[in-house]
């Protein structure tokens, strides 16, 4: 072997060798959190909403008592933001993400706190293991509060500027009217081209879900009233979430309370203990056919 050859592989074995950050996947990143199926429902449903959330105590004692916001989305899809007063907004929908969100969202706050109020926020796009949710979160109900715009993202008099402002309007220009149903925690109304739905994010296991909503639609009692039709439903983050397909002219306050009328046929459902019958599990299967596609 040549010396120049020898040399050239001596300083390659002795360079410090990159580790591999691995993916985790997670079905349900949400478990544990107080309200699994809003989290879901902000991350997969909702337009533009945001939640105020509270920092664990020993990360108060750290980085100081910042006002963190949980947002649906950011400008440009961005998982974190700092503004100049030392606020944090995090995006629960981004572009690049691991398979674990719980752990992709805390790593994004986690980057957003040692950032310095007002730059831009680095988020390496493979965590690897460490903190999640319940670890850097005081748990609780979120209290949502639901826009017609992404103005939320914005300081005062930050659309005095044009380029701004354009922004904002091809942005809110996206938005279909989305609101947030009462009879039903998790449930949203929204409106989109020809057509409005209500979706509700179940916060239940699927098998005892999916007996449920057999049981109704054996019982003839799956729809949600006069003119509309149960649509079918998809999985989302290890929950289920059926879909209804409504008249698009009848607002979303007159369906408050045929969704509170489900609500509870569905509870009564699932409080069955019995086994389903030849009915109910050909209606089962049936469900299982009528998989829709996310969004």
């Amino acid at each position: 072997m040549s010396k120049r050859r020898k040399n050239t592989r001596s300083a390659t074995d002795s360079a410090p060798r990159r580790e591999k950050v691995r993916d985790i996947f997670n079905p349900r990143p949400f478990e544990g959190l107080a309200d699994e199926p809003e989290w879901i429902a902000l991350r997969e449903l909702v337009p533009a909403a945001s939640a105020p959330l509270r920092l664990k105590p020993e990360l108060v004692e750290e980085y100081g008592d910042r006002p963190v916001t949980l947002a649906t989305v950011l400008p440009m899809a961005a998982p974190a933001m700092t503004k100049p007063d030392g606020r944090v907004l995090i995006g629960l929908q981004r572009h690049v993400q691991s398979g674990d969100v719980s752990r992709d969202l805390a790593e994004a706050l986690l980057c957003a706190l040692r950032t310095e109020p007002g730059r831009q926020v680095t988020v390496p796009p493979l965590p690897g293991p460490g903190p999640r949710l319940t670890d850097v979160l005081v748990d609780g109900p979120l209290e949502i509060s639901m826009h017609d715009g992404f103005e939320f993202w914005l300081d005062p008099g930050a659309t005095d500027d044009p380029s701004v402002q354009a922004s904002l309007e091809r942005a809110n220009a996206a938005i279909y009217p989305t609101v947030r149903m009462t009879g039903a925690r998790a449930a949203y109304w929204c409106q989109v081209p020809e057509k409005a739905h209500v979706r509700w994010v179940l916060p239940d296991d699927e098998d005892a879900a999916l007996d449920a909503l057999a049981r109704l639609s054996v019982a003839g009692t799956l729809t949600l009233g006069e003119g509309t039709k149960f649509a079918g439903m998809f999985r989302a983050h290890g929950r289920l979430i059926p879909v209804w397909d409504l008249p698009e002219q009848t607002p979303a306050g007159e369906w408050e309370g045929s969704v509170a009328e489900f609500a509870k046929r569905y509870a009564e459902a699932l409080a069955d203990p019995s086994a389903l019958d030849a009915a109910g599990r050909r209606a089962r299967h049936g469900l299982l056919g009528r998989q829709l596609t996310l969004r």
